[in-house]
């Protein structure tokens, strides 16, 4: 399991890198001479790229040497959030915003692929968590602390930070021994076998949703929080929604391997419900910390759950299954921060986003039944004998 680290603190650098320039957008618009909703497009340009780059890129990068790939990846990357420090415009601010969102795609699905490759399928679910994990400590730590640099040093410094995380898991990669296994693959599991099965079909609508509820309502915690009285609460809430993250994500990998993906995705999808019914109706600064708590702990373990319910019996697909999950969920974290936007812009108090988000989450609960009743039925009947052959799916 060691081996996975320095994919996590990859996947670290990842995780600020995709939400924190979110926080210093004015101070970038003040420094390149430009509108805040000119560089906000650099958000969207990332995103845009992370889900094009790692859904059309990150099998082919698998065709040779894993390594090779993760170092390309991780290369771009790193040389990507170097240009935007240094971006002297906005031209050169977005096309490096494009550059970073293309090699942060590649490298979370190669990254998850590979993490799982490393280990026995008894370690399968812990060796994706961990990625995870660096992905929900990178948001929760970094995001924070890269702002506070933004805010009170530079924003350029915030980036820098960016880099030096991924300079560290690029050398940690690139030392002499550490050799990745092929990540296995097949003909046929490239994107059109997204479409030939239903339970992928659902799975990746099923990230989609998630990633509109649970990352995009996070968006408006702070306003939330103001219209409910507990404007004082919200450092404490955000914190409470970050802890849970990181808990969550260490902590879901061996129960994914000990209770199963399948049993586990529809408990976290019953228990987001829950904590967005809790915001949504009650006021008590101890109820929405609990809440916050056991969101970001629901919401960050729900990933590898929902990577390995879609990838255990189709380890030869990872890559790509991965790919088009977490696009479809950065996707959806988008789509959520918009809606919550456009609400907000057409009066409805801050106060009334949980509501919506919790009619949402109903959807996201049947659909993790469907996905788990669908991987059921995939997963066939175990083998009657050590000796019996197993069951072909």
């Amino acid at each position: 399991m060691r081996r996975v680290w320095p994919l996590v603190v990859a996947a670290a650098a990842l995780g600020i890198d995709a939400y924190v320039l979110a926080g210093v957008l004015p101070q970038i618009a003040d420094s390149l001479a430009t509108t805040v909703g000119a560089i906000g497009l650099g958000v969207t340009a990332f995103t845009a790229a992370y889900a094009l780059a790692g859904t059309t890129l990150a099998k082919r990068a698998t065709r040779g040497s894993t390594k090779g790939a993760l170092l390309l990846s991780l290369g771009l990357f790193n040389v990507a959030n170097l240009i935007t420090a240094l971006a002297p415009g906005l031209t050169v601010f977005l096309a490096s915003r494009v550059l970073a969102g293309a090699g942060a795609g590649v490298l979370t699905a190669v990254a998850t692929a590979a993490a799982a490759a490393m280990v026995g399928a008894e370690h399968r679910g812990r060796a994706m968590a961990l990625v995870t994990f660096g992905l929900s400590a990178g948001t929760v730590a970094g995001v924070p602390i890269g702002m506070l640099i933004g805010e009170h040093i530079d924003w350029r410094w915030t980036m820098a930070l960016v880099v030096a995380i991924g300079v560290v898991a690029l050398g940690a990669l690139a030392l002499p021994g550490k050799d990745i296994p092929a990540i296995p693959s097949e003909a046929g599991t490239g994107a059109a076998s997204i479409a030939a099965s239903p339970q992928l079909i659902w799975g990746i609508l099923l990230a989609f949703v998630l990633g509109t509820t649970s990352l995009g309502l996070y968006t408006y915690l702070l306003p939330m929080a103001s219209d409910r009285g507990l404007g004082p609460w919200g450092f404490a809430l955000i914190w409470a929604w970050g802890v849970g993250g990181v808990l969550g994500s260490l902590l879901i990998g061996r129960l994914i391997d000990t209770v199963g993906s399948r049993q586990l995705l529809p408990l976290l999808a019953c228990v987001l419900l829950a904590s967005f019914a809790a915001v949504a109706f009650l006021s008590h600064p101890w109820a929405w910390l609990a809440a916050a708590l056991s969101w970001g702990a629901a919401g960050w373990a729900s990933v590898p759950a929902l990577q390995d319910a879609l990838t255990r019996n189709r380890p030869q697909a990872t890559t790509t299954i991965v790919a088009f999950q977490m696009a479809a969920m950065y996707l959806g974290s988008a789509a959520g921060s918009a809606a919550g936007t456009a609400l907000l812009g057409a009066g409805l108090p801050a106060a009334q986003l949980p509501r919506g988000a919790l009619a949402v989450q109903v959807v996201a609960v049947a659909l993790a039944v469907v996905v788990a009743v669908l991987g059921r039925s995939r997963s066939g009947p175990r083998p009657s004998s050590p000796g019996a052959p197993p069951a072909v799916a």
